[in-house]
């Protein structure tokens, strides 16, 4: 989204970056600044449970941040939203996991907390826009009804977040700029060597902000009753036992416990594949299917719900893409029913692994029309 940096009063507009002391948020205060606007860095705290363990980053991305402001030569302060992000965000993914599904708090996080509360508070700080390092970009297009904000995938499709983003509406459009939406990681990672940031080799942050690095099942055994039951195969036989439905995920093959189960060899003599199918909620069982491809574990149709439309209003019936997961391609589908309380898609290829909780994407062409949570 190209503008002038410039207000009406002709004073330089304030952008207010949000910096979390990664390499990408880095360099889009560099950006900004380099285009005209007067930058101010916001350091947002989200999470404090255990801030002091090994697993949490929070000091050292702070200290980070504020390097880097020093480097770029911004202001910076920090804002705790802990007790936003534990109301909007935590609770919501334990009530997600609790009911056997498989939430991604990070879409509510920018919905909730990143594009809600950051931006209220930068509004207060006389702020015309707010900024951050999501590669995705933002096109202003003039309609029947006026003025309306697109969310467009980054230009680097491989580093694209705009499936992060698909719950944001018109008003959080309109005040957002994602400077990395039009250039490649590898041209990031460069600035940021060359302008000497001491973040500049820093690996990118993976995972849960909240669960960092951490065994995921410890850290979900603090906040969930484990409840240990049977591991089924398809024909009903019991091959194990596991520790509660809400530590699993469909397509899970990983961490089963389950390698050697008799009866279950090839005829290679190697033993089964096992991934997670279905969970059973009324008798506590976990089904598995030996093989990637089993039917099972695949589906030509999704129904989701709890849906957002980034224009207000959604698609007409159609054909369309969407991804079912992050690191998904393209999927082409067909919208055959949507309203108020969701949506439809069929896939004439069968989707691998469509896991409730997660959200269902949909695109045409680089344009993020929004989506919901897969019911």
């Amino acid at each position: 989204m190209i503008e002038s940096v410039v207000s009406s009063s002709g004073t330089k507009k304030r952008v207010v970056v949000g910096m979390s002391g990664g390499v990408d948020s880095s360099v889009t205060a560099w950006l900004l600044k380099q285009q005209g606007y007067e930058v101010v860095g916001l350091f947002m705290k989200n999470w404090e449970d255990d801030d002091d363990s090994e697993y949490c980053s929070t000091r050292q991305d702070w200290l980070d941040a504020a390097s880097v402001a020093d480097v770029v030569g911004v202001d910076i302060e920090a804002v705790n939203f802990a007790a936003e992000y534990k109301d909007r965000v935590f609770a919501d993914f334990l009530r997600e996991y609790s009911a056997g599904r498989t939430p991604n708090p990070d879409v509510l996080c920018n919905a909730e907390i990143k594009f809600k509360a950051f931006l209220d508070h930068a509004m207060s700080l006389g702020a015309d826009h707010i900024a951050t390092g999501h590669y995705a970009r933002v096109r202003s297009v003039q309609t029947d009804h006026g003025q309306r904000f697109q969310l467009l995938k980054a230009l680097d499709h491989t580093k694209d977040q705009s499936y992060f983003l698909h719950r944001l509406n018109q008003a959080q459009l309109s005040r957002t700029l994602f400077p990395l939406g039009e250039i490649p990681k590898t041209e990031v990672r460069r600035i940021a060597q060359e302008l000497g940031l001491p973040n500049a080799a820093k690996k990118d942050s993976t995972g849960i902000c909240f669960i960092g690095e951490r065994p995921f099942r410890e850290f979900l055994n603090r906040y969930l009753p484990t409840q240990p039951g049977a591991i089924r195969t398809e024909d009903g036989k019991q091959v194990g036992t596991h520790h509660g439905l809400s530590f699993y995920t469909l397509g899970q093959r990983k961490g089963l416990g389950i390698g050697g189960v008799k009866g279950y060899q090839q005829a290679d003599g190697t033993g089964a594949t096992w991934y997670v199918a279905r969970k059973d909620l009324a008798t506590n069982t976990l089904y598995v299917v030996d093989g990637h491809d089993h039917p099972w574990l695949l589906s030509h149709q999704l129904k989701a719900d709890q849906v957002s439309w980034v224009d207000g209003q959604g698609p007409v019936l159609g054909n369309y893409a969407a991804k079912t997961r992050y690191r998904q391609a393209d999927a082409a589908c067909r919208l055959v029913a949507s309203d108020a309380d969701g949506f439809e898609l069929t896939f004439p290829d069968p989707q691998w692994a469509v896991t409730p909780g997660q959200s269902a994407v949909l695109y045409d062409g680089d344009v993020c029309l929004g989506g919901g949570i897969i019911s």
